[in-house]
């Protein structure tokens, strides 16, 4: 059985929450990635994320100016997460049944990678 750790990506990019929109949209950029996961601001926190539709829809379609907004104050958070031992076949129908299309995959609280949509359908 295929479990996420088996197809996670796991060179996963993050961003601290105080850092600008405009930082956030230079290193979706330059990783030519389309999310990047908001780090934890201590052990017993959680993680987030922000992706460019949270952007498009939270910052430019309001007029807000992406130098002045903090990726804090459109992130997702708290995020869903998944183990590193779930089956895909499980990831796939939590996706499914949350409406999602990535989770950062973690082990003991820390992450170890992040399984999106594409990384099932190119193990399928």
């Amino acid at each position: 059985m295929t479990r996420a750790k088996d197809i996670m990506t796991t060179n996963v990019i993050t961003i601290d929450p105080n850092a600008t929109v405009v930082e956030a949209l230079e290193r979706l950029q330059r990783a030519g990635i389309r999310c990047l996961i908001v780090e934890r601001q201590s052990a017993d926190d959680c993680y987030g994320i922000v992706t460019q539709r949270d952007v498009a829809y939270r910052v430019i379609a309001r007029g807000l100016d992406p130098a002045k907004v903090r990726v804090h104050e459109v992130m997702t958070k708290p995020l869903a997460s998944v183990s590193e031992e779930m089956s895909v076949t499980d990831v796939a129908r939590l996706m499914c049944n949350l409406g999602l299309s990535r989770f950062p995959v973690l082990s003991e609280g820390e992450m170890q990678g992040i399984i999106s949509v594409s990384d099932i359908v190119a193990a399928a």
